[in-house]
């Protein structure tokens, strides 16, 4: 079966096709269900339970502004149910947008597993366990996203353990949790669950939590995580065993961890093996990526790729940036455009929430970069007084002479948000100080903790 466009992944990749590509006979192949890692066990439900975690924390804090509150009980099952009684019946209109709706008439679905035979040509073995079937494709786009980490470790055969991908839809809450992991999951899902009441264990390899933020950033939230979870830093875990209550985890300084769930949370890896791209002249990286240039194409005569199976930083606004690059590119091939990845922002949705962009203070010492920094305290904004706020911070990195912003890194109460206005003055070369003193800013809010920012820092 010979097609015009053959997409691998429902992710962003079904955001590709619009009216403009009606005249085309397209396949779209999905190995499980629509909507690919964020709707389904990525960024949509994890946010969704952590704005229940923050309320739920709520209750902890609200006594030093003179109110006292109590958590009296937390759900789970309506909590879980609220999740994906949304979510799930999205992916399925996806899949039923896309195989029954008369604007898809071009469009055929294939539920399976695909692999590349040769250039361009794929086999896909159904998920209802009929015949192989082989199609090609005059193009191709790969985005058929990663998969979370099972870690070789000793005994995790034997144990029952979960990740991001099943670890939200839990029967019940447990009293404890073990996490073995140090970066944006496990902060997430430590926050999540601690708030509900579970006793949580964290285990990671580095001395710090989140090692790969700013410096400043990553001690101060292990400082503070301290005083909400059980920390085992600088471990490697030794083994695991199950108990009859859940899992034992031994470490390699003697002690152990207990918990009746244990979450892996130890990152994710590509999709790219499952694919057999190398059978199709597609080149991976050494983290298994998919090799792309500026444009987007693999090493592949009319091949493409975007998201999490070619893009480092595995982020879904990324992956959303590159598909409408994929599309423009698939409609315009004499007129290509290249993808944007100069200020590529992310946040950790944890307690408190932190929100980075641009170059972190040891990037710079280690590229020689010329920098000047300064940072602003929540405690020193009205809105931080209002609060009580005395650990949030922002912490901006500039260049000296021209005042360009490099980097900016926020932890603290709403950081995602303030910190858009600073990936906006990076992206189109704004300077810090025509930032601070060109504008309003509305007092006494939260955006005041920027402006003054960016008035501390020291430019020529």
């Amino acid at each position: 079966m010979r097609f015009d466009l053959v997409i691998i992944g429902t992710g962003s990749g079904n955001s590709l096709l619009d009216p403009r590509f009606a005249d085309l006979k397209v396949a779209m192949v999905e190995r499980g269900v629509f909507g690919g890692t964020c709707l389904n066990v990525g960024c949509i439900p994890t946010k969704m339970f952590v704005h229940t975690a923050d309320i739920a924390l709520m209750p902890s804090s609200s006594s030093k502004l003179g109110v006292d509150e109590t958590l009296d009980a937390v759900h789970w099952p309506q909590i879980r149910d609220r999740v994906f009684g949304r979510i799930d019946p999205i992916a399925a209109g996806g899949r039923e947008y896309r195989t029954d709706h008369p604007d898809n008439a071009n469009v055929t679905v294939f539920a399976g597993e695909a692999r590349f035979t040769g250039d361009r040509t794929l086999e896909i073995t159904p998920n209802d366990g009929s015949d192989p079937v082989t199609i090609s494709g005059e193009r191709v786009v790969l985005a058929a996203g990663g998969r979370a980490v099972v870690p070789d470790i000793p005994g995790i055969d034997e144990v029952e353990y979960h990740t991001s991908d099943t670890v939200m839809r839990l029967e019940k809450l447990p009293a404890r949790m073990v996490v073995i992991g140090g970066g944006f999951i496990a902060a997430e899902f430590a926050h999540v669950f601690s708030a509900y009441g579970v006793e949580v264990t964290v285990v990671a390899r580095g001395g710090v939590l989140l090692r790969q933020e700013d410096r400043d950033i990553s001690e101060r939230f292990t400082e503070l995580a301290r005083q909400r979870w059980d920390l085992r830093l600088g471990r490697q875990v030794r083994r695991v065993a199950k108990t009859d209550t859940g899992v034992l985890v031994e470490l390699d300084d003697g002690t152990t961890a207990e918990g009746e769930v244990l979450l892996l949370a130890t990152g994710r890896t590509p999709n790219s093996d499952r694919l057999d791209v190398d059978r199709g002249g597609i080149e991976v990286t050494g983290s298994g990526h998919v090799v792309v240039d500026e444009y987007q194409r693999t090493t592949a005569e009319g091949v493409w790729a975007l998201g999490d199976i070619s893009s480092p930083w595995e982020l879904k606004h990324v992956a959303n940036h590159e598909a409408r690059v994929v599309q423009h590119n698939l409609l315009h091939p004499d007129d290509l455009v290249a993808a944007d990845h100069r200020f590529v922002p992310h946040a950790v949705f944890t307690a408190p929430q932190i929100a980075s962009v641009g170059l972190t203070e040891q990037q710079a010492l280690d590229r020689g970069v010329r920098y000047v920094t300064a940072t602003q305290d929540y405690a020193g904004i009205a809105y931080g007084w209002a609060m009580e706020n005395t650990t949030g911070f922002a912490k901006l990195l500039a260049d000296p002479a021209t005042g360009q912003l490099l980097g900016a890194h926020i932890l603290g109460p709403q950081a995602p948000t303030l910190i858009q206005p600073l990936i906006q003055a990076m992206s189109f070369g704004l300077d810090a100080r025509s930032m601070a003193r060109g504008q309003y800013w509305v007092h006494p809010a939260m955006p005041e903790l920027i402006e003054n920012a960016l008035l501390n820092l020291p430019l020529d």
